[in-house]
């Protein structure tokens, strides 16, 4: 029977991706320790979550009046710590629980991507995930010494080039190149190691790679691109990709129609699993989950809401007043996360809508309250999206921390393991093992690029 894969989304700051939810009376505020994410590595696996994920920005957010004092003296993700680093701490608190963070193809390099991730999977004993973004605003770009964020699809046409540079050296070592035989002072053949001489039009890299292959082969490669690029780059490259649909009919659309990108890519469309995001607000009865969600609902500000916005579009919010309708030049000119803007314009039915109108009509900052209930209502909403085929899973994100996973895996994993939709135990002990994904082989990717 088809089950369903979770994802944990976590954020190694001081907040999760829900701005306010520091200011939840039950959130833990010692976010700078290594206790804090292992407990939470703790818990998902305690859950049989496939993997926790770290989402990442390199910059705070300061777009909003050009300043960054609002985003410290509220605390709208101004803590921002480095995933990887934060992850080894988890792998050292876990045993199953995969393990994945983002790191941008913007401003780092492919070679010491594919070092630091292909690490994590040897020292996780197979349990590693990469997601690829492209960044997306300038504070980004000013923080990695560039005057100004990189045009949308020229970063997209650079992330193909990076990709292809990090499997080539994930590519490197055939699996049986070491030998460490001291009797005879054999240490690898060498001709099993090759070197990837790659030179494209944006990135150069040479190589040899200097991390062996892992008992996974490689890292699950995480995508999460919602412009037509971005559907486009992971479908040719994404092995679990991260949707946020927001509602069951669409987002069956929406699914069918990737899965026939992929198709087209020529690849399995079962070898790519799709996740959509969820705000489940859960508790013992309905009525005490609906008295959680009035509390949640009540923590976020307006300023949450101005400073994200400003920071995801890369627009300055501060520089039009609350009632002013973005002009068409304005509009056209968004080169953040573009998903957003069509968003609000579809929801308001106006083609020039206002400050408020995005504060309404994205819901940035404010968590959605499409599933709250006791363990029976929100089980059932998951199975709908489920059975209905919008989704392979969900990507649970947290309202508070680290009580919103803690409460998912006491009330909803039971419910769902009772209805068989969900896996009782892990089967295998690699990340690939629980998302059912092949273990790849060497150059298997490379058939991709003849669709170019």
């Amino acid at each position: 029977m088809r089950q369903m894969h979770m994802v944990g989304f976590l954020q190694a700051q001081n907040c999760t991706n829900l701005a306010s939810s520091w200011r939840h009376p039950e959130s833990r505020t010692d976010f700078l320790s290594a206790d804090y994410y292992q407990e939470i590595g703790r818990i998902l696996e305690a859950g049989k979550f496939d993997l926790g994920f770290f989402d990442d920005r390199l910059s705070m957010p300061d777009r909003f009046g050009g300043d960054h004092v609002h985003t410290v003296e509220h605390g709208i993700r101004c803590v921002k710590l480095d995933p990887v680093v934060v992850l080894t701490m988890m792998a050292a608190a876990t045993s199953r629980l995969g393990l994945g963070s983002t790191a941008s193809t913007t401003y780092f390099e492919p070679f010491d991507v594919a070092r630091v991730f292909q690490t994590l999977d040897l020292m996780s004993e197979g349990r590693a995930a990469w997601n690829v973004v492209t960044s997306l605003n300038d504070g980004e770009a000013a923080n990695m010494g560039h005057a100004e964020m990189m045009e949308h699809d020229r970063r997209y046409d650079r992330a193909d080039e990076f990709v292809e540079v990090v499997l080539g050296h994930w590519d490197g070592w055939e699996d049986d190149a070491l030998i460490v035989d001291k009797a005879s002072g054999r240490f690898g053949d060498g001709s099993k190691v090759h070197r990837l001489d790659y030179k494209g039009r944006f990135l150069h890299s040479r190589g040899p790679f200097t991390v062996p292959r892992s008992p996974q082969g490689h890292p699950v490669v995480i995508q999460a691109g919602s412009s037509g690029r971005g559907k486009r780059f992971s479908a040719r490259w994404a092995e679990l990709v991260f949707v946020a649909y927001h509602d069951i009919a669409s987002g069956k659309r929406d699914y069918d129609e990737f899965k026939a990108m992929v198709a087209a890519e020529g690849r399995d469309p079962d070898q790519v699993k799709v996740a959509t995001l969820c705000n489940p607000i859960v508790a013992a009865t309905k009525a005490e989950a609906e008295d959680r969600a009035a509390l949640i609902a009540s923590l976020p500000l307006e300023i949450d809401a101005l400073s994200l916005l400003s920071e995801a579009l890369n627009f300055d919010f501060a520089s039009k007043g609350m009632d002013e309708p973005f002009t068409d030049a304005e509009l056209a000119g968004i080169q953040g996360l573009q998903a957003i803007r069509d968003r609000v314009v579809k929801a308001t039915g106006k083609r020039n809508p206002t400050v408020r109108d995005f504060i309404t009509g994205s819901g940035r900052g404010r968590p959605r309250m499409d599933m709250v209930g006791g363990p029976k209502e929100v089980a059932d909403r998951l199975e709908e999206w489920f059975t209905a085929g919008a989704c392979d899973g969900f990507v649970i994100s947290a309202t508070h921390v680290p009580g919103s996973y803690a409460e998912f895996v006491q009330f909803v994993v039971p419910e769902l393991q009772r209805r068989g939709l969900y896996r009782n135990d892990y089967t295998g002990a690699t990340l690939r093992d629980h998302l059912g994904l092949k273990r790849p082989a060497r150059g298997d990717w490379r058939p991709r690029l003849a669709a170019e």
